[in-house]
């Protein structure tokens, strides 16, 4: 691996390093997200400089080319992002919808919902605590910034156009939905807040 680096300029180097701080920072790249392109595809160009790197650190890249995604893993309990329980409602129910939306979009188009759809979603759920406006943006937000998602607009008006990253796949893998409505509904009767 030292090799690998010692023969890329100094440039690469640097790319090198602001890929891999990406990584372990925010867990996901989007091929399709605009600030994640480059990164994106210098990571393809040295995916096995970067395999190595991280499995030193005992973590784990794991790549969907076709959805031109990648996940950074391995990570222990400690290091982990723990979501508040609106946070992870919103996150399945987000992936609910990116598994519904891509029956309506062809190949070449992204998965796109609004505001309003998770909403509309997270409503017919029958949720006994009802989101508000403040804690959807923020938790939208917080997903914007991990690469889950991309917002064309103000997140704050139920208009807004939400862009589902394929990252959001690599994040609740798994294509049963039906144990997606399982766990919305156990977290639903647990009332934990994380």
């Amino acid at each position: 691996m030292l090799e690998s680096l010692e023969k890329m300029t100094n440039p690469q180097q640097q790319m090198f390093k602001d890929v891999a701080n990406k990584l372990l920072t925010y867990n996901f790249l989007a091929r399709d997200k605009k600030d994640n392109k480059e990164a994106y595809y210098f990571l393809m160009s040295y995916k096995d400089v970067f395999d190595e790197f991280f499995k030193i650190l005992g973590l784990e890249l794991t790549l969907n080319q076709q959805q031109g995604s990648v996940m950074l893993g391995g990570f222990t309990v400690g290091q982990t992002l723990h979501l508040k329980r609106d946070e992870t409602l919103i996150l399945l129910i987000m992936r609910l919808l990116y598994h519904e939306k891509l029956k309506e979009t062809s190949l070449n188009e992204n998965v796109v919902c609004q505001v309003a759809d998770i909403h509309e979603k997270y409503d017919n759920l029958e949720i006994k605590k009802k989101l508000n406006k403040t804690d959807l943006v923020a938790s939208l937000r917080l997903f914007r910034r991990y690469n889950l998602i991309e917002a064309t607009g103000d997140l704050s008006t139920s208009t807004c156009r939400i862009v589902l990253m394929p990252t959001i796949l690599l994040a609740i893998p798994g294509e049963d939905i039906n144990s997606l409505y399982q766990t919305i509904n156990r977290i639903n009767q647990g009332g934990d807040e994380e």
